[in-house]
C-alpha cells in the first residue's frame, strides 16, 4: 500500500515553487506505518513518471504539462512543507495477529504479550471501531473449525471488554478455515492459520 500527498481528493497541496512562476502540484511518496514503501505512477497525456523510494517527488502544473521528477525530500522537509495536511491525516488502521494453540481457545505465550499493546493502541486512538476476526487451520471439520474460530474471536472480545473496552465498539466475525495465511491441504495443522486478527481504527 502507498501513502500519497497529492493533488487528488484526499490531499490538495498547491505550492509556489521558487524556480517557477506558476503553481505546481507536488506528489511525495511516504512509507506506510510499518515502514513499507510502495510506488507512485503519475500519468497524463504529456507523460508518465514513476517513483518508488521514500521522499521521491513528482511535480506537475496541469493536465497540459508533463509531470517531472523533483528533488528527493527529507522527512524534515516533508514535515515542514506539508505540516497542515499531515496534521489532519487520519491514522491508518493498525492490525494485530494473535495465535492460538492447536484445537484450543488459548493464546500462545508470544501472543499474550501483544495484548497490552492492543489495549494501548485502542486508548491512544480513542478508537470507536475495532474488528475481531477469528480464523482456524484445516485440522478438523469445517463446521468444527468455524465454531472454534468464532470462540477464539469471542474470547478476545470478552477480554477487551473486561479491560474496559465498550462491547458496542467491537465487531466480531469468523472465517473458520476459509481464509488461511498459509494455504494447506485438509487436515494439516498450521499455527499461522490459528489466529484472531484485531484491527484497531
Amino acid at each position: 500500500m502507498k501513502r500519497i500527498l497529492s493533488a487528488l481528493p484526499f490531499f490538495i497541496l498547491l505550492l509556489l515553487l521558487s524556480a517557477c512562476s506558476s503553481r505546481q502540484n507536488v506528489i511525495v511518496l511516504l512509507p506506510d506505518s510499518d515502514g513499507t514503501v510502495g510506488a507512485i505512477e503519475f500519468s497524463n497525456e504529456k507523460g508518465t513518471v514513476v517513483v518508488d523510494e521514500e521522499g521521491e517527488a513528482i511535480t506537475v502544473g496541469s493536465s497540459k504539462s508533463a509531470p517531472k521528477e523533483a528533488p528527493v525530500m527529507s522527512r524534515e522537509e516533508i514535515k515542514q512543507t506539508f505540516r497542515e495536511a499531515l496534521e489532519v491525516e487520519p491514522l491508518l488502521p493498525k492490525s494485530f495477529l494473535l495465535y492460538f494453540k492447536t484445537g484450543k481457545v488459548i493464546l500462545t505465550p508470544e501472543s499474550e504479550q501483544l495484548v497490552p499493546e492492543i489495549l494501548s493502541e485502542i486508548k491512544k486512538r480513542q478508537s470507536d471501531n475495532i474488528s475481531v476476526i477469528g480464523h482456524s487451520d484445516r485440522y478438523g471439520s469445517k463446521t468444527y473449525n468455524f465454531r472454534l474460530s468464532t470462540r477464539r474471536a469471542e474470547k478476545i472480545r470478552d477480554f477487551l471488554v473486561s479491560k474496559g473496552v465498550d462491547a458496542a465498539l467491537i465487531d466480531v466475525s469468523s472465517h473458520g478455515e476459509g481464509n488461511p495465511l498459509i494455504p494447506t491441504k485438509d487436515g494439516v495443522r498450521e499455527q499461522k492459520n490459528r489466529r484472531v486478527e484485531v484491527v484497531v481504527r
